[in-house]
């Protein structure tokens, strides 16, 4: 039982014990003072300007922080103006820098970015070239080939003319020969 009010005392208090000496931000919308104690019944010791870090102590009483200041000054100021955020006036140096290294970046990806796009240009203008090659070497090709089947259409012509010739030759040699009278063969039983 000790072990668990121990543990739930321990939950109560890590909260504040966490958030002291952690940085903080006054707001950006307004100019506070800072006060001797948690109220402003308390002397004024001084003020902050919007968007200042402080250092935030842990302590809190009615609607007031304990704080230490930019300038090194303890004190006390309304808990609803601090902010665990960045203010505008932390942030914007920040921006800055990275918004001119963007920039930068841009500016190389630009140069690179053109420089690519006139090789990219030069390559379609190469596919282009090469694509009006290919397609003049392919009607050569086809050209060629037509001629080709044509030349071994009129070989075979040539070959089957020249076969009909000599067998038209042939047959009209042995209708010749058929029809040339024949000279008789002496007998031998004649003198």
């Amino acid at each position: 039982m000790l072990r668990l009010i121990a543990l739930v005392v321990m939950m109560l208090l890590s909260p504040s014990l966490l958030a002291e000496g952690q940085t903080r931000y006054i707001s950006d919308k307004v100019y506070l003072y800072l006060h001797g104690g948690p109220g402003t019944q308390y002397r004024i010791l001084g003020s902050v300007e919007a968007g200042q870090p402080v250092t935030y102590l842990g302590e809190e009483q009615d609607d007031y922080a304990k704080i230490i200041d930019h300038k090194g000054r303890e004190g006390w100021v309304n808990a609803d103006l601090i902010s665990s955020s960045k203010s505008f006036r932390v942030q914007l140096p920040e921006v800055q820098a990275e918004l001119e290294t963007v920039q930068a970046q841009l500016a190389e990806l630009t140069q690179s970015s053109s420089g690519d796009a006139q090789q990219i240009s030069q390559l379609r203008s190469q596919l282009a070239q090469s694509n009006t090659a290919l397609e003049q070497a392919s009607n050569e090709r086809d050209t060629a080939t037509r001629q080709l089947a044509n030349l071994k259409n009129d070989e075979r012509f040539e070959f089957l003319k020249q076969g009909g010739m000599i067998a038209g030759a042939g047959l009209l040699v042995g209708l010749i020969l058929a029809y040339i009278p024949r000279p008789r063969r002496r007998q031998k039983n004649r003198w």
